[in-house]
């Protein structure tokens, strides 16, 4: 979504030389979200000039209907939001049946609790710190803390599933989502995408800020983090 349309291959392998971890696709159809962006043809066309992992986040109502599609172009990672769909265990078991990992996204004021009967099924929780559908929000301070909160919960249910964030992942609140358990950020506008500064420049001082995060805190329970990209 923050990506700049006209360039969009050469920024990718801008984005490989600079040794980021994958590619974050929002899907957006305007309906859940006030807003459209790409869709199947974008993601299949990309697909063939990379092989870094892709990452599709439907922001879309009734996310069953494009899990099958997204599959077959070869993505790795399918979220879907509890909020979109009545069945979402249907949508996310049709994710890990299509051989791709799921996660269930939560949209800021949906509570922890909502992934409790999901974990035994899911591979990862995309906390959403912003309300989907637009970059250069924001963050919103109760659903940063809800990263550990919902790590908490992951522990005491003894899943494995990873937790990522998504949704004003600066410089500056990276560090915090991190600490509180952050294992994927997404990063967009506030510190990939940033005005004034390269591509690998940004990727660059993010992952100083991630790196300089774990070495803080070496011998307490902080996760390592890979970097992600809107």
């Amino acid at each position: 979504m923050c990506a700049n349309w006209c360039n969009l291959e050469r920024d990718i392998h801008e984005l490989e030389l600079a040794g980021i971890d994958g590619l974050h696709f929002d899907i957006m159809d305007g309906h859940f979200v006030p807003n459209l962006t790409m869709g199947f043809d974008v993601v299949d066309s990309l697909r063939q000039i990379t092989k870094l992992p892709f990452d599709v986040h439907l922001m879309v109502e009734k996310p069953e209907r494009y899990i099958d599609r997204f599959a077959q172009i070869g993505v790795q990672f399918i979220s879907v939001h509890f909020e979109s769909t009545p069945h979402v265990h249907r949508a996310i078991r049709r994710i890990k049946d299509a051989g791709v990992s799921a996660i269930v996204a939560l949209n800021p004021a949906t509570p922890p609790c909502a992934i409790d009967y999901l974990l035994d099924d899911v591979d990862g929780v995309l906390v959403m710190t912003v309300n989907p559908g637009f970059s250069g929000q924001a963050a919103i301070p109760a659903a940063i803390k809800k990263i550990a909160d919902v790590r908490e919960r992951i522990e005491r249910y003894g899943s494995s599933a990873f937790i990522q964030v998504d949704g004003n992942v600066s410089f500056e609140l990276a560090p915090t989502m991190i600490r509180y358990g952050a294992c994927i950020l997404v990063g967009g506008s506030s510190s990939i995408f940033v005005k004034g500064l390269s591509l690998s420049e940004s990727v660059k001082r993010l992952r100083d800020v991630i790196v300089g995060v774990i070495e803080e805190s070496k011998g307490r329970d902080v996760r390592d983090s890979d970097v992600a990209f809107a």
